[in-house]
């Protein structure tokens, strides 16, 4: 009888440590997974400088709530005092408006023009996904360091 007991004794214990060990590691997969998706990922995927006046940048934004959407960001930059500091911002297209890793890809930019004229002109398309090609372009001026719809 004491055998069969000691015998029990040993499997409650190890099915014990067995549940904490998986609470444990449970919870720093969960810790994992919020600080990655607590601070959100953005990759810029075009830039150009207009002689020494003008920065633009197009940047993709991964959503916070849908893994698969992105937005897009058009900055403009001034040069002033020897550093590049922003002048202005715009979506392109609608805020989660795009996907994420055909904006992120290698393709993921179809026409990004600009002319170093004032106002600037510039055009935008960009890949849609794979399959559906690319957006219409949009566009934009840039006038004393706003941008502007064209």
């Amino acid at each position: 009888m004491n055998l069969v007991r000691s015998h029990r004794t040993r499997r409650a214990a190890t099915a014990g440590v067995t549940l904490l060990l998986a609470a444990v590691l449970g919870t720093a997969g969960a810790a994992t997974s919020t600080a990655e998706t607590a601070a959100p990922q953005s990759q810029q995927i075009a830039s150009s400088v207009l002689g020494s006046d003008y920065k633009i940048t197009l940047t993709a934004l991964r959503s916070p709530t849908d893994e698969y959407a992105a937005s897009v960001q058009l900055k403009v930059y001034k040069h002033d005092s020897g550093a590049w500091k922003q002048s202005d911002r715009v979506t392109v297209g609608n805020v989660d408006g795009w996907f994420w890793y055909p904006l992120t890809g290698s393709h993921a930019v179809c026409e990004f023009s600009t002319a170093s004229t004032e106002p600037a002109p510039l055009a935008v398309s960009l890949t849609v996904t794979p399959s559906i090609g690319c957006s219409e372009p949009v566009h934009y001026v840039v006038k004393q360091g706003r941008v502007y719809a064209d």
